[in-house]
């Protein structure tokens, strides 16, 4: 229930007008307010963790004067993260002759398997070329998941300039985060290449200049249940003030703790809007990633520099988590089967903790190495009045070489069983440097400083490389559960380090990213 003190109004753009709500309170969920306050019903309620992309919508931003669009899972996110946000749901995307209509109904395949005619000669609402590509392509038989599906289409319609340029390869990329059991994926991967091709009707198209200027027209929302400070100063200065308040930044873990749990947050203190911290920072031996910058864009400015970290980094999660989802958040959440931090730890990140000094009113802040901020399970050293605010990550140096394995029984939207990142030094045939991050084989993330004991200034040779796998396996006690069994995982740390020696020595075939039918040939 909310509360005088916690509620208070939400105002979005949706269709070009702006929505107000009046007391929302602070842990309501955007697909709560959807479903329930706006009775848009086309976005469905499937796991209520992120995982099936049934509630997906599009959320879009001004940035620098232009829109950007994010598919985000609405049934994790809290409804006031998107305050002065446009938002669209699968009901906006059709034009309606007549607006009572509502949206289009159906979608499943016509009798005797025929392409159906477009939406204009069928009579119909004229569809979005995502909606209209589903239909053309079978892309729908229950129709559960569809609302989902259109919505990453449409975001991914928005960000290829109408769909432009849409191979196989990015279509399954960015549909990893929706689900669908009774249709099968090639109809649908291929409504995601054919949309480009449509015609898209003019009452369909976003109005972009007239969006960004009505952007700037909501007044940011005022009050002290949810807490969404403009500026670095300001957040630290609330968190400060309300310690006990409830930090978040894309919610993709405490929006569980609604859905599933069932806390209730009086307060909650959002850091996502802290324009300080949604950078991303290049400096001549490190770039510097804000806590409020997403794990889209934290990864992709990895990739930059790190070129092979791209299929790790299209494996976290599905898209809609990842747009939701920071890289700071990851990592001051601190989860053992959290995928970022076995990467940072070899890469040799830090983290930098800042909060107000009321005394001198001033920033403080302190820097420690990312390993160093766990102290236990989900429990770390941050102060009350402490947030992360920056992730520093050394930049690449010659003669690195650099590999992260992520194991788990689903390829893509998937939570680990075991996560290794190895970043090793030769120089002349010795290991100079060795950096070994791990995930799913202690109560926190953790660096195997023993394994790397045995590594440094050693010849890297095969005898070499054996003597570290039984260092690995015996470095940690992982526990059995759902996901996978202790033997198995301490089996597996010392066949992925295995696995690396073996790919430094030019054996690539062994690895699944590699194969291709032109490899299989040949090892036939």
């Amino acid at each position: 229930m909310s509360t005088p003190l916690s509620a208070q109004t939400l105002t979005f753009l949706r269709r070009g007008q702006p929505v107000t709500l009046h007391n929302v309170a602070p842990d309501r969920t955007l697909l709560e307010v959807l479903r329930e306050d706006l009775h848009c019903t086309g976005t469905k309620e499937g796991c209520g963790e992120g995982d099936c992309g049934a509630c997906t919508v599009v959320l879009g931003e001004a940035v620098n004067g232009q829109l950007e669009y994010k598919a985000i899972n609405s049934c994790i996110r809290l409804a006031h993260s998107v305050d002065g946000l446009a938002l669209w749901t699968v009901e906006d995307l059709a034009e309606q002759d007549d607006p009572a209509a509502g949206p289009p109904q159906g979608g499943g395949s016509p009798p005797g398997g025929q392409r159906p005619a477009p939406a204009q000669e069928r009579g119909g609402p004229r569809l979005h070329p995502a909606q209209e590509a589903m239909v053309q392509c079978h892309g729908s038989q229950c129709g559960f998941c569809t609302p989902g599906f259109v919505m990453s289409l449409f975001g991914m319609y928005q960000n290829t300039r109408g769909g432009q340029g849409i191979d196989r390869a990015q279509a399954q990329a960015d549909l990893s985060g929706n689900l669908c059991r009774c249709t099968g994926y090639r109809p649908i991967l291929e409504a995601a290449q054919q949309m480009g091709s449509l015609p898209l009707p003019a009452g369909c198209a976003v109005n972009e200049a007239a969006t960004v200027a009505a952007l700037k027209k909501i007044a940011p929302a005022r009050g002290a249940g949810y807490l969404r400070p403009k500026t670095l100063a300001a957040l630290l200065q609330a968190r400060a003030a309300h310690p006990k308040a409830q930090v978040v930044a894309g919610c993709t873990d405490v929006g569980l703790w609604v859905t599933k749990m069932h806390k209730r947050f009086a307060q909650v203190l959002d850091v996502t809007a802290a324009r300080e911290l949604r950078r991303v920072e290049t400096y001549p031996h490190h770039i510097a990633i804000g806590a409020a910058v997403t794990l889209t864009d934290a990864y992709a400015a990895l990739v930059a520099e790190r070129p092979q970290l791209k299929t790790f980094a299209q494996r976290f999660a599905g898209l809609p988590v990842r747009n939701s989802g920071t890289l700071g958040g990851n990592v001051a959440n601190g989860s053992p089967i959290g995928d970022s931090m076995p990467l940072l730890i070899a890469l040799g990140a830090s983290v930098v903790l800042m909060r107000w000094d009321a005394r001198r009113g001033t920033i403080a802040h302190r820097e420690l190495r990312l390993e160093d901020l766990y102290t236990g399970y989900r429990t770390n050293v941050m102060r009350p009045d402490e947030l992360l605010a920056w992730i520093k990550v050394p930049r690449p140096v010659g003669g690195q070489t650099l590999r992260v394995y992520k194991i788990s029984k689903r390829f893509d939207d998937d939570i680990s069983a075991v996560c290794l990142a190895i970043q090793v030094t030769v120089e002349d045939g010795v290991v100079k440097a060795a950096s070994i991050g791990a995930g799913g084989v202690a109560a926190t993330p953790v660096r195997a400083r023993q394994t790397e004991a045995t590594l440094r200034g050693q010849p890297w040779t095969a005898d070499t490389v054996m003597a570290a796998v039984a260092a690995l396996r015996a470095e940690f006690q992982p526990i059995s559960d759902m996901r996978a069994s202790a033997h198995y995982r301490q089996t597996v740390l010392g066949n992925l380090l295995q696995r690396f020696w073996l790919e430094s020595q030019g054996l690539q075939h062994i690895n699944l990213e590699s194969l291709t039918p032109s490899t299989l040939e040949a090892l036939a």
